[in-house]
């Protein structure tokens, strides 16, 4: 069991096993407590992003991998509710368009990267193409494997001008993803959320652990680095997500940008 944020994070140059985290992990915390302090980094996160948004210096990307069911739709939901929307774009990364396939895969990431004073929040992301593509063998595999070092760089990139990134990967069991996908088949109001697509990729189950792994020990760096986050609790990922979110941008130590005036010398009739 974890006993700290801290102990989410993937130390660069480590290779771990998702099988040694416990997806349903309370991280010590207790659910009513966790509610109330969810509001809290709610607020926190409103407060921060005003700031961000009113510096516009730097800018946030938020990176959510995990399975299907996993929660990154309900990350995004319950994490993200008091920020700016003005300020705040999500964006899924489904299979790649005709136009996009044209393209090199990085292309359309970058398209969606957000400007300065914003938050950009990727719903799966570039990482697809080292995952999906290698579990389908759709290329090579010399290609992927070589995306691992562009992606570092790419990242590197990204933060040595200004982006904060933080990934997320929402490790899940599968017994519990079994319960969210019969959620889906048992309740009419969720049965527009179910894919036949999300039980193919199940049955590739430990070819996906396997290259999540890949993922993990070989991306998780200083200046971008993976957190292996419980998802069987939606409350704990939640919470977790959040309060590392709210770390991070106090970290970047921001700061009210001053006037170009005397606000004291302005008569307002």
């Amino acid at each position: 069991m974890a006993s700290s944020l801290s102990d989410l994070v993937v130390r660069p140059g480590s290779r771990p096993s998702i099988a040694d985290f416990d997806p349903d992990d309370t991280l010590g915390w207790d659910k009513v407590a966790a509610q109330e302090a969810l509001e809290t980094n709610r607020k926190r996160l409103g407060e921060l992003h005003e700031l961000l948004w009113a510096e516009n210096k730097r800018s946030v990307l938020v990176v959510l991998q995990g399975m299907d069911t996993s929660g990154k739709d309900g990350t995004v939901r319950h994490v993200m509710t008091g920020v700016n929307p003005q300020g705040c774009h999500v964006t899924s990364f489904k299979r790649p368009t005709e136009e996009e396939a044209d393209h090199d895969y990085l292309w359309r990431i970058v398209r969606a990267l957000p400007a300065r004073g914003d938050i950009g929040i990727f719903n799966r992301s570039h990482y697809e193409d080292v995952l999906v593509v290698r579990v389908n063998s759709l290329v090579p595999k010399d290609v992927w494997k070589a995306r691992f070092d562009q992606i570092n760089a790419f990242e590197k990139h990204l933060t040595d001008n200004g982006m904060v990134v933080l990934k997320f990967f929402l490790n899940i069991s599968k017994d519990e993803q079994r319960q969210r996908l019969q959620e889906r088949l048992d309740d009419p109001t969720k049965n527009w959320k179910f894919s036949e697509g999300d039980l193919v990729a199940r049955k590739s189950w430990p070819e996906y652990m396997k290259a999540y792994e890949d993922v993990l020990a070989k991306c998780s760096t200083e200046h971008a680095p993976w957190h292996i986050i419980p998802a069987d609790r939606k409350w704990v990922r939640n919470l977790a997500i959040s309060s590392i979110l709210v770390k991070a941008m106090e970290r970047l130590d921001m700061r009210w940008p001053k006037s170009t005036f005397d606000p004291k010398t302005i008569v307002i009739d």
